[in-house]
């Protein structure tokens, strides 16, 4: 008896939101941080989207509060620099914490996952705001799972973030697919609302239950059996 041939996808396109959803958020490598810097591990008590109970700041950002992503970890990098001795901005912590570039801050489960979105004949990019604003242009090249991408729409090439709508006009024209046709997952629900007034399917993508999230993205694209 042979198996069942799968439905198929009802997208051809998921479009992926990098930081968080792909790559490890810097709240989960607050232990790196604080080995790095000699601070007493603890220290960097404030978690996001780990939980947001703990973090005033994120829940401010995530409201629309009047301040933005780059806005909170601008103001993170300048308190965790100030607690260790040292000035931070945002590129100077964020090289602290993703340089080198390894495949180990990337989830398996978005590796896993977009493999199989990618046998089943769908396509699969990034549409990411501030990739190449907090790591420069250089550091993606070492990164394997963006060198199997099809297409990196980096907001920060035009400085046009999300949730703007030409951000997804922008990836609606580099990729070549209709919004209709497209599946986006982003951690930010801000941006998740801009994609759903723009026309495109949606996934608020979890953090704090990253793997279930990623199960929830196979669900969705019907790759999950």
């Amino acid at each position: 008896m042979t198996d069942p041939i799968p439905d198929p996808s009802p997208y051809r396109c998921l479009l992926l939101d990098f930081g968080g959803v792909c790559l490890l958020n810097p709240v989960e490598l607050h232990e790196k941080a604080e080995r790095l810097l000699s601070l007493e591990p603890g220290t960097l008590d404030w978690l996001g989207p780990i939980d947001p109970s703990t973090d005033p700041l994120w829940q401010r950002m995530i409201a629309g509060d009047g301040l933005t992503e780059r806005d909170y970890w601008a103001q993170r990098a300048a308190e965790v620099g100030e607690l260790a001795d040292r000035t931070f901005d945002t590129r100077a912590y964020m090289t602290l914490l993703y340089e080198p570039a390894d495949d180990s801050l990337v989830r398996p489960e978005c590796v896993a996952v977009t493999d199989r979105a990618r046998a089943a004949g769908l396509s699969v990019s990034v549409l990411t705001n501030d990739m190449r604003a907090f790591h420069g242009r250089e550091w993606e090249h070492d990164i394997t799972f963006l060198g199997g991408v099809d297409h990196i729409v980096d907001c920060s090439d035009t400085n046009i973030l999300k949730p703007d709508p030409r951000a997804f006009e922008r990836a609606v024209e580099m990729t070549g697919f209709g919004a209709d046709e497209m599946l986006f997952v982003d951690d930010q629900p801000l941006n998740v609302e801009g994609a759903e007034r723009f026309g495109i399917d949606t996934i608020w993508f979890d953090i704090a239950n990253a793997a279930e999230a990623w199960q929830g993205v196979a669900t969705r694209l019907m790759i999950d059996r």
